[in-house]
């Protein structure tokens, strides 16, 4: 008998499925074709297990993806319950930088995954777009950004994220540029 497709996954499966996006996260960054068996023999799982959880490359290829904007889109609100709100947002704008670091390295086997006849589309951004404007109304109402930045305002602030090359040593320049970001969303501030 299968089990129901929604129904909760055991923890031992969980943990094999998260090891084996965090391992094809890595091997996929370094090479679009990295061998399936490979990223498998990595995560410490059998050829059955990593099949029954992605049949295809292009199964992997786009769970990586969303597991990885899933996982910033979430912790938006996690911040928020721990910090200042604009200490999350800057946090958070971090958060977004290794994203965007994980995503270039991933847009080659992106790119094969949704490029072909018939394949799948690429995931949109609404739950990063979700959580930024989560963010920014907390920081409005605290007065501590100018009343008003969009979420689409702030995403095309912060576009240069994704000029930044993943090698080499990118979070100097990204610290950077988020930074004078979050420098020009304070000035009009009604909270300074």
């Amino acid at each position: 008998m299968q089990p129901r497709k929604d129904a909760p996954q055991r923890s031992d499966a969980q943990r094999n499925r998260e090891r084996i996006l965090e391992v094809a996260l890595a091997e996929l960054t370094c090479s679009a074709n990295a061998p399936l068996s490979v990223i498998a023999r990595k995560a410490g799982v059998g050829q059955g297990t990593f099949y029954r959880n992605f049949p295809h490359r292009e199964a992997l290829v786009l769970e990586v993806y969303r597991h990885e904007m899933r996982q910033v889109a979430d912790s938006a609100a996690e911040l928020l319950e721990s910090r200042a709100p604009d200490r999350a947002l800057r946090e958070w704008m971090d958060r977004l930088a290794g994203f965007a670091m994980a995503k270039a390295g991933l847009a080659d086997a992106l790119r094969q995954a949704t490029c072909a006849p018939g394949g799948p589309a690429k995931p949109g951004h609404a739950p990063l777009t979700s959580a930024a404007e989560l963010l920014l109304r907390a920081n409005e109402e605290a007065g501590t950004i100018r009343p008003g930045v969009t979420a689409d305002d702030f995403l095309l602030a912060i576009a240069g994220l994704w000029q930044i090359g993943p090698c080499g040593d990118w979070q100097p320049r990204a610290t950077r540029l988020l930074d004078l970001v979050m420098d020009g969303l304070r000035v009009g501030a009604r909270g300074r």
